[in-house]
């Protein structure tokens, strides 16, 4: 498991499908914790309008073998930049592919979208139940309010 990304110079991919994610071993295997990745400045495009679309992404997961490597995530989210999809799309699909192939004891994210055409989308996936004894704060992220 040498990481592709980790101490190299790596262009963002061009796709969210061109993306490669590393893993490395978990430092501490046997041990139930909760590891969360904050994304406050998401963005991806509109597939009707080719508009960009933006959103908080707050992805929670407990490892097993593996974590994802931190600079690997960050270029794969950065790859949606110029990717058409609906925020559904988005957000599942993130969260199903690290799912996929971290393979993380559970695994959730929150993607808290601002609004198009004047309603915010939020879209929330899971892998299951969380695990019993698993610490799993609040993602945080308030419902959308506009200016007040």
């Amino acid at each position: 498991m040498t990481p592709k990304h980790l101490g190299q110079t790596s262009a963002l991919p061009a796709s969210p499908d061109e993306a490669v994610l590393d893993y490395v071993p978990n430092p501490r295997p046997g041990s139930l914790y909760c590891v969360r990745f904050a994304a406050p400045e998401f963005t991806s495009l509109c597939p009707v309008t080719a508009q960009p679309d933006f959103a908080h992404l707050v992805i929670d997961y407990a490892p097993a073998e593996t974590i994802v490597e931190s600079k690997s995530l960050k270029l794969f989210l950065g790859s949606f930049r110029n990717h058409a999809a609906f925020h559904e799309d988005c957000t599942v699909g993130i969260g199903e592919r690290l799912f996929r192939e971290m393979k993380p004891v559970w695994l959730r994210i929150g993607g808290y979208w601002y609004p198009r055409g004047g309603i915010p989308i939020d879209v929330f996936w899971q892998s299951g139940p969380s695990p019993d004894g698993l610490w799993v704060p609040d993602q945080g992220v308030a419902g959308y309010r506009g200016r007040g």
